[in-house]
């Protein structure tokens, strides 16, 4: 009894087996492979594009990305062997930014790590609730972005009696007075053939933004009769000081590593010394990297050197001749020569050229 129950036993699995084996036509499913050129990517603070080649034995694939700041553009996916470009925007934090991209074929998955390191220098006072919407690095080519930025071409005593000729980021002769080299935007005042050569440009000049934080990082130049800024004026601009202006850092090289923020409107106003201003001192303002910034909103605008506070002017109800700062306006900076501030003792042409550096520009509005 026990015999042939056993035999049963054996002859009942081995017709199980032999059904669930199939038919002899039918195949193993195979496995899928994927490959990839780089399984991670460590990207600088700055940012940059990668392209990761990608050879699957499926015969389509697809890739996503975990990592908001990760922006993924893919080629070939309904073939066998494709690519993924990868592009990885600056940090503007000072913590490490963490992701990855997974490529998938059939029910394959192949994983690539992403990192990319904090910033070295970024928002000392970037309020919560506040993210970036524009910046630039200045990493890329080199003369500015012509879809984002703008030259003044003006000839000296266009304003303030200044010595220096604006030229569209070359003199006659080709000498650079605006370049993107090195990461940095660089705008240097130079004497060629006489004259006096230099920079002033405009960033989202038909735009602007209204309120927000916003940022720089900036090395300022040497020499008495530099006169270097970087400041904002209204988009629709009719008239001065009527419509407004925000002077976010000014230095003038005859006191040189004193900083200043002021603003105007006809309410305040340097030519009757009604102007809001104030000035302090920033050690190695012209031999090392500084952070300047403001903070604008509906109710007040404050701004910073290095995350300390220069100046803070709340907006007391009184109107537009006191406040017309609820209008866009666009960010410039310049390089100015002489003229009633910074030729008001004179000027030193041994100092030339001089140059103005600009690491970074961030613009930040609440979400």
């Amino acid at each position: 009894m026990k015999r042939y129950m056993l035999n049963t036993y054996l002859l009942s699995l081995a017709i199980a087996l032999w059904g669930c084996g199939g038919s002899s036509d039918d195949e193993p499913v195979a496995t899928i492979s994927i490959n990839v050129s780089q399984e991670s990517i460590s990207a600088p603070d700055n940012g940059g594009t990668y392209t990761i080649d990608v050879n699957t034995t499926g015969k389509e694939w697809g890739a996503y990305a975990e990592g908001d700041f990760i922006t993924l553009n893919t080629k070939n996916t309904i073939a066998q062997s494709g690519s993924i470009t990868v592009i990885i925007p600056a940090n503007p934090t000072t913590n490490e930014r963490k992701g990855s991209i997974t490529v998938m074929s059939g029910t394959a998955r192949k994983s690539i790590t992403v990192t990319q390191a904090a910033a070295a220098k970024s928002a000392y006072y970037a309020p919560e609730g506040y993210s970036l919407v524009w910046q630039d690095e200045f990493d890329k080519g080199s003369q500015l972005n012509a879809d984002d930025w703008t030259h003044e071409v003006k000839n000296a005593g266009w304003v303030n009696n200044e010595l220096q000729n604006y030229v569209n980021h070359q003199t006659p002769d080709g000498s650079l007075v605006t370049e993107v080299k090195n990461g940095k935007l660089r705008i240097t005042c130079l004497k060629e053939n006489g004259k006096i050569y230099s920079g002033r440009v405009y960033a989202k000049v038909k735009e602007g933004w209204t309120y927000g934080y916003i940022e720089a990082f900036i090395k300022l130049p040497k020499g008495k009769g530099t006169w270097p800024a970087f400041w904002m004026m209204p988009v629709n601009f009719r008239s001065w000081p009527a419509d407004g202006e925000i002077d976010i850092m000014e230095e003038v090289g005859y006191h040189p590593n004193y900083v200043s923020s002021s603003l105007h409107a006809n309410a305040h106003v340097h030519t009757n010394n009604t102007q809001v201003t104030h000035e302090m001192k920033c050690d190695g303002a012209e031999d090392e990297f500084h952070t300047y910034a403001i903070l604008w909103t509906a109710n007040n605008i404050t701004t910073y050197v290095d995350g300390k506070v220069q100046l803070s002017y709340d907006n007391k109800g009184k109107g537009r001749d006191d406040w017309p700062y609820d209008d866009p306006f666009y960010i410039i900076f310049n390089l100015a020569w002489g003229g009633s501030w910074g030729g008001a003792q004179d000027v030193d042409e041994s100092a030339l050229p001089a140059t103005m550096e600009v690491d970074y520009i961030r613009v930040f509005q609440r979400k």
